[in-house]
């Protein structure tokens, strides 16, 4: 009986690494897109560094979770974790427009600002993930 239960194991493995390589390949190329260095903010307890790229995050984790629910295969998962990888980017600078120094205002600890880029990154995500659905 328990044998049958984890026959779904190696696959449950294939796509949990994959989504960790494709989560820590993300916030590696996010932070580096951003002007500031949000490990540090966070180590320096700016919540709003948190709350920027911790949204963020749930924005690309939530097409993420759609592309290990519905691609064919692993290739076909991490293309879409591309996808999103890229749409989260675009957001960062989209968001930038109504609020051009919007960096400095994150670096400076303006919770507005956080708050506007990581729910526009949220929003994003789950209209990414829906639009994955196919």
């Amino acid at each position: 009986m328990i044998l049958q239960s984890l026959a779904g194991l190696p696959a449950f493995l294939v796509y949990f690494c994959t989504a960790l390589v494709a989560v820590t390949a993300y916030l590696f190329i996010y932070t580096r897109v951003t002007p500031y260095n949000e490990f540090q903010l966070i180590r320096d307890n700016h919540p709003s560094a948190a709350i920027s790229l911790g949204l963020s995050l749930l924005g690309f984790t939530l097409p993420l979770v759609s592309a290990i629910a519905h691609s064919a295969n692993v290739l076909d998962c991490l293309i879409w974790a591309l996808v999103a990888l890229i749409v989260q980017v675009i957001v960062y600078y989209l968001v930038r427009i109504p609020v051009p120094d919007l960096a400095n205002r994150i670096v400076a600890g303006e919770m507005a600002s956080a708050i506007w880029l990581g729910l526009a990154s949220l929003s994003a995500g789950a209209l990414n993930a829906a639009s994955m659905i196919y």
